[in-house]
């Protein structure tokens, strides 16, 4: 498809929001990018691209933005779509995995029956900061069995160096050095 918004012209629709959620941080909304159709078509058309390469059986998004991103990137591409959440948001036999945060620790879990022994998988978010969830993510899907073949992100913060703690292929649409 012909589009009018290249994925280097990405960058124009996310919002960048000073002092949210708490003073000193600046957070990057990609809800300005969900509004735009051809701009999330572009978006969408890119990571369908680098994810497929990965062969995957299942997409995987992480709480709770991950969710618009793996959905509809599952959805184009065929595939089903999991779930991991923050301790004690999914129904049904969960497995936890706790992870340690800069000031404490949180936990991620994933339904017990979700992932079968060997499945290709793929992690999705909507952006890669420090890479502590996405890590954490990785190692509960590792635990619960399946093959995680790559990960993918809308935004990458690179200055943070989230990918550094990542031992698969990630693919990024958009990066910020600062």
């Amino acid at each position: 498809m012909n589009r009018t918004v290249g994925v280097a012209e990405l960058k124009h629709h996310i919002r960048q929001i000073p002092d949210f959620p708490k003073p000193g941080i600046l957070f990057y909304d990609i809800s300005t990018l969900l509004q735009h159709a051809d701009a999330w078509a572009t978006t969408v058309d890119a990571l369908a691209e680098a994810v497929s390469r990965h062969e995957p059986d299942r997409l995987i998004g992480i709480e709770s933005r991950g969710f618009l991103v793996a959905a509809p990137l599952a959805l184009r591409l065929g595939l089903g779509f999991t779930m991991v959440r923050k301790k004690d948001k999914l129904p049904g036999a969960t497995i936890a995995h706790e992870y340690a945060l800069e000031y404490g620790a949180d936990t991620v879990e994933i339904q017990a029956d979700a992932i079968a022994p060997g499945q290709r998988v793929v992690v999705l978010d909507d952006l890669l900061a420090t890479g502590g969830t996405m890590s954490a993510a990785i190692e509960l899907l590792r635990e619960v069995g399946a093959d995680v073949r790559g990960a993918a992100c809308i935004i990458e913060l690179s200055f943070l160096r989230g990918r550094a703690r990542l031992d698969v292929p990630i693919d990024t649409l958009v990066a910020y050095d600062s």
